[in-house]
């Protein structure tokens, strides 16, 4: 299932490993989707939004990311991340239901 986000392009549900690293800090997780724009993680590690975070998905090179928001859940955090390579918005997070 895919859906249409502003410029970020058609979001992709996945489920792939992912890091998360900066000087001095590295968190492992899962993908929840991937558009072109950026990526929705969840880890168990904290995430500070506003921090920019190399992340590489999968076998993939790494590519900066800026954490736009975080979600707390009881088991970790999910987290948006914005390619810096890439022009455009990231959604806020979904509504919970």
């Amino acid at each position: 299932m895919s859906q249409r986000r502003g410029t970020g392009g058609a979001r992709h549900e996945a489920t792939e490993r992912v890091f998360l690293r900066r000087e001095g800090y590295e968190a492992e997780g899962w993908t929840l989707n991937v558009s072109r724009g950026g990526v929705r993680v969840v880890v168990e590690a904290p995430v500070s939004a506003g921090v920019d975070y190399l992340v590489a998905i999968g076998d993939a090179d790494a590519r900066r990311a800026r954490a736009v928001w975080v979600r707390e859940e009881a088991d970790g955090r999910i987290v948006g991340l914005q390619f810096l390579d890439v022009e455009g918005p990231v959604s806020e997070p979904p509504a919970l239901g």
